[in-house]
């Protein structure tokens, strides 16, 4: 995941000036608490998120939908929006100030990234291993499925969503934070990225999918994509279920899908083959 330059941080410049609301959202007052969405429900020991952004009002988003929403609404993961604004610098709470040493947009300020930080640490392990800290960022490490697995085993995990220029580079280091991205491309800012990753974690933990057993066999979990998927009618404009799929036989049926994954993976994503293929350890 990337972010590109939005320009400079004008919270200060128009303080009179109208600020656009959420559809249906009620005015909030100003805060030092983080959001906790639907704690009241959670479960004891249940997985946590906290997501440190300038635009909490994004979450759940998405993940307030089907089994992730449905998850959230039994207890079974908790989500804190922690709104980076809260605490900026000033009457306006700036957030943002130029690069040192020249260049084009704005970045977004050590102290004040700091304060967020330390108060989306209230509650949470100092051990980064329970409780990962991660920047949204496109010179991270690629996101992959056994990224969310390790997640999803912590107790929890907080993401800072960039923005602007990027991140002050001394508050990265002081807090120990990794950074992780979503892939290749540049986008205005980390929450989609952030609700993408916790999509998957979250889908990870007991209880959400009902059937763990699918999440073992499908793209990535063994280091191949998914074979492909059928299902009714037999026949479709001429194209029929290929005849092993209807034949009872499992041992076959297991063959043919493995060998389909691996043609998959050889056409479309050769790095993962290669890797495959080389020795661990």
């Amino acid at each position: 995941m990337a972010t590109s330059s939005e320009g400079p941080d004008m919270a200060g410049d128009a303080p009179d000036s109208p600020k656009p609301r959420s559809h249906g959202r009620l005015s909030n007052s100003v805060s030092m608490q983080p959001r906790d969405l639907m704690a009241p429900q959670r479960v004891r020991g249940a997985w946590r998120v906290k997501v440190v952004t300038l635009f909490p009002e994004a979450f759940p988003g998405t993940l307030g939908l089907s089994l992730t929403g449905k998850a959230l609404e039994m207890g079974l993961w908790a989500l804190e929006a922690i709104d980076l604004r809260l605490f900026g610098e000033g009457r306006h709470r700036n957030v943002d100030d130029t690069p040192a040493g020249g260049g084009a947009g704005m970045v977004l300020r050590a102290d004040v990234v700091a304060r967020a930080l330390a108060a989306a640490a209230r509650g949470a392990p100092a051990d980064r291993a329970r409780w990962p800290v991660v920047l949204l960022s496109p010179r991270g490490r690629p996101f992959t499925q056994a990224k969310a697995r390790e997640w999803a085993v912590a107790e929890g995990l907080t993401l800072l969503c960039g923005r602007f220029e990027g991140v002050d580079q001394r508050v990265i280091d002081a807090f120990g934070i990794e950074e992780v991205s979503l892939g290749d491309f540049v986008m205005t800012g980390g929450e989609i990225a952030a609700q993408a990753m916790i999509d998957a974690t979250v889908r990870l933990l007991p209880g959400v999918l009902g059937n763990m057993a699918s999440t073992e066999k499908e793209s990535f979990s063994d280091g191949l994509l998914e074979h492909p998927q059928y299902t009714r009618p037999q026949i479709w404009e001429g194209r029929e279920i290929p005849a092993v799929l209807q034949s009872g036989h499992h041992g076959e049926i297991a063959k043919w899908r493995r060998a389909e994954a691996e043609r998959l993976t050889q056409e479309r994503r050769p790095d993962l083959w290669t890797a495959r293929l080389v020795p661990k350890g």
